[in-house]
């Protein structure tokens, strides 16, 4: 582990100031080198308060340990802080030979894509943008509902925390006080000589701690947290990857329903270029959303983006 890593970590546990002569003692390192590790992390966007002959105080904000996410969670991590995106990243490892079951972490992406390859806002600070490889090798119609399962993940992360309730839009994004701010993306590779489906890469985008949007999404995009953030990304990204793979699928799947925004809602989607409303009433296990039209016929949506006509 790095300097300002452990530095970071001392001050992490402290909740009043400590000197640098403490810090330097404790790690063996040089007062010059604690104070160019304070300044390491300053320059990655921690708060970290000054007062002479007192020392050093973080007062907001963490660090990126990929060491502590896989001491808490069953996946083995891969961390660049700025990445052009961490499906890519995912989908080079892949084809490279790499296995499974491995997470690959950014805490910047200036590619960044979401559904329908829309530009996916990837702000270098206060933000956590991961992907997860995974290899099922399974036929198409017996892969689990990742995006339902990953959602469920989330959702029991987060309260598990922090507490704090946070609701689902179908099908892949999370929503707090009506506003987006985590969403996911899944990709399946399938083998042309088995016809299973060989690989996954599930994208995950949360907005952890984000004080300002651009102006064309102020409206919709929101932030974990606001203000000082109760816990770190390390935890709830630990916490989400293990809810993930330790909870039961049946468990995942119905806090996925019991969040749902759009069940027992009217909404609206475009099928064949006609805006489509009716109201939406169940959600299978394999993802798709059961919508009872105006004149009482019944059909389930496979995919595609559905709007609330109000909240």
């Amino acid at each position: 582990m790095k300097s300002y890593q452990e530095v970071y970590k001392i001050l992490a546990t402290e909740t009043d100031y400590l000197s640098g002569e403490k810090i330097a003692d404790r790690l063996n390192l040089s007062r010059t080198s604690v104070w160019k590790a304070i300044q390491r992390l300053q320059q990655e966007g921690l708060e970290i308060d000054s007062i002479k002959n007192r020392g050093y105080k973080l007062l907001d904000g963490d660090l990126i340990l990929p060491q502590e996410i896989e001491a808490n969670s069953p996946i083995t991590v891969q961390f660049k802080p700025s990445t052009k995106s961490t499906q890519t990243d995912a989908k080079e490892a892949m084809e490279a030979g790499a296995k499974g079951d491995r997470l690959y972490l950014s805490t910047s992406q200036t590619m960044g894509r979401g559904r329908f390859q829309r530009p996916y806002y990837s702000p270098d600070k206060g933000g956590i943008y991961m992907s997860l490889h995974l290899q099922p090798n399974l036929p198409y119609q017996n892969l689990p509902a990742y995006t339902l399962l990953t959602a469920g993940a989330i959702y029991k992360a987060i309260k598990n925390l922090s507490l704090i309730d946070v609701d689902i839009k179908w099908v892949n994004d999370i929503y707090l006080n009506q506003k987006k701010i985590a969403g996911i993306l899944t990709e399946a590779i399938t083998s042309v000589e088995t016809g299973l489906v060989t690989d996954v890469i599930i994208g995950v985008g949360i907005n952890f701690s984000i004080a300002e949007f651009p102006k064309n999404l102020q409206t919709k995009a929101g932030s974990l947290f606001s203000q000082k953030t109760p816990i770190t990304r390390n935890e709830l990204i630990a916490e989400i990857w293990k809810c993930f793979y330790e909870t039961e699928a049946d468990e995942l799947l119905y806090l996925y329903k019991k969040r749902s925004i759009v069940l027992g809602k009217e909404i609206s989607f475009k099928k064949d270029q006609e805006i489509i409303t009716g109201k939406a009433c169940d959600i299978s296990d394999q993802g798709q959303l059961l919508i009872e039209l105006a004149k009482g016929e019944k059909i389930w949506l496979n995919s595609g983006e559905v709007s609330l006509t109000k909240w």
